[in-house]
């Protein structure tokens, strides 16, 4: 059994370093083994242009959140997943960061953008993968990443027994569909999202909250409401994600007949 947790918070546009001490403060005494943060969380979202991103982003491993994430990871023993803006050269990328105790990370880039996040980021080149942190298999996905069913296919088919899934969801439909992706792929998946308001660059968006933590049998073992920002964990057996079993004659990947799809 693993403490499991996300963290649902509402960001100030660029104001990097309270965000983040707004979410160390809340989790201070907090216990937890995994914390999944959501998509962007201390930056924020709507970005003027790709120039503003890169001006707010970081490369791997540097920078204030890395720092702050680094520190939290250590001082509560945990793996800590979080979203942020990645710079690489003159690209930037929508990207999520996992960080182990003793400061060894991953990255993922966001592999389906969405909306006009295509006029800032450049597409996630990482791929799915999945990781070991304390003998059980993690994968990452970003937000607009559950609209494709072959992103947590692929994290399941190599092994993932818990999926991060750092978001801004502003679409309706993710926390329902969370439910059928991990009922579909036997894993426990951590859908970390934001909520509130945010108006720049034009636009206007409202977050839609929920953020989910769901068992392998689409099971809700945890969700918050759409507006307050809060912490959330629960105790998970990552074991259950090992069982595919449907029936004593089924099983979801055993019985798969990719020649034909």
């Amino acid at each position: 059994m693993i403490r499991a947790g996300l963290f649902q918070n509402n960001p100030a546009f660029g104001k990097i370093e309270a965000n983040v001490e707004y979410v160390l403060d809340i989790l201070s005494d907090v216990k937890f083994d995994l914390m999944v943060l959501p998509e962007l969380f201390a930056a924020g979202y709507l970005f003027e242009n790709r120039e503003e991103a890169l001006a707010l982003a970081d490369s791997p491993g540097t920078g204030y959140t890395f720092e702050a994430m680094r520190r939290l990871a250590h001082e509560k023993n945990a793996l800590v997943v979080y979203g942020f803006p990645e710079k690489s050269g003159d690209r930037v990328y929508n990207s999520a960061m996992a960080i182990y105790p003793d400061g060894r990370f991953l990255v993922y880039q966001k592999t389906h953008l969405f909306n006009t996040e295509k006029n800032i980021f450049s597409p996630g080149e990482s791929g799915f993968s999945v990781f070991d942190f304390r003998g059980i298999k993690v994968g990452m996905m970003i937000c607009f990443d559950w609209r494709f069913p072959e992103s947590a296919r692929k994290l399941a088919l190599l092994g993932a027994q818990v999926i991060c899934h750092p978001s801004n969801l502003v679409l309706p439909h993710c926390p329902q569909a969370m439910v059928i992706r991990a009922l579909e792929n036997g894993v426990f998946t951590i859908t970390a999202d934001r909520a509130g308001d945010e108006s720049r660059a034009g636009q206007s968006l409202h977050f839609i909250g929920h953020s989910r933590i769901i068992a392998p049998d689409g099971k809700i073992l945890g969700e918050l409401g759409e507006v307050e920002p809060a912490q959330l964990v629960v105790q998970i057996d990552p074991s259950q994600a090992l069982n595919k079993s449907v029936t004593s004659l089924n099983d979801l990947f055993a019985d798969r007949r990719p020649e034909f799809y």
